[in-house]
């Protein structure tokens, strides 16, 4: 027997449902970073090509994300290339735990920047929320070293918006939504500077 409808009614999304078109809408929100990921793509290939090394850093997923994209650079993306110089401030928890506790956690990062970083290197920076004061102190101690800088964030933004060289603000409130949009983002990065580097 054929279930009744009432047209009326109103039909409450799905958990799933609700999740998707949040993501949808994150996405297309994105279109408008065409043009600083081409910039950011641009200089990474020049960094690369240069001998330069990226430096990546985050916080909690962010923090993943970082160790991942480092690992498309060093390991390979889709291409088989030569690997290219790319570490993960956020991976040595030694080291992490030390400047944490001899210095402060806002210097975790830039203590790391300070000691690898050289003029022409580049760092990516990743948070998304804008409010992280490691992430800050370490796009101001690249600045201070002549790297350049590259910052993906949300949420507006935060106290970082404005630090960096290059930013992608991912608009949005929802912190799933946001990491996932700028994974997406770091990975087209990897694909626009992979298929400009040499081949074995």
């Amino acid at each position: 027997m054929p279930r009744s409808t009432n047209p009326g009614r109103d039909l409450k999304a799905s958990p799933f449902q609700t999740s998707l078109q949040e993501a949808l809408e994150t996405f297309e929100s994105i279109r408008s970073l065409d043009e600083p990921l081409t910039k950011a793509a641009d200089t990474v290939l020049q960094c690369l090509k240069s001998a330069g090394k990226l430096l990546l850093c985050g916080n909690g997923g962010s923090a993943a994300d970082s160790a991942h994209i480092a690992t498309e650079f060093t390991c390979r993306f889709q291409e088989d290339r030569r690997p290219y110089p790319a570490i993960a401030l956020n991976v040595d928890g030694g080291l992490l735990t030390a400047i944490g506790n001899d210095y402060a956690f806002q210097d975790i990062f830039a203590r790391q920047v300070q000691a690898f970083g050289q003029p022409g290197d580049v760092l990516i920076a990743i948070s998304s929320s804008g409010k992280s004061r490691n992430i800050l102190s370490a796009i101001e101690e690249a600045r201070r070293r002549k790297m350049k800088t590259i910052v993906l964030l949300g949420k507006g933004g935060g106290f970082t918006a404005g630090a960096a060289e290059i930013e992608l603000i991912v608009p949005g409130t929802v912190t799933a939504r946001i990491q996932e949009a700028q994974k997406f983002l770091l990975h087209v990065l990897c694909e626009l500077v992979e298929a400009q580097l040499p081949r074995p």
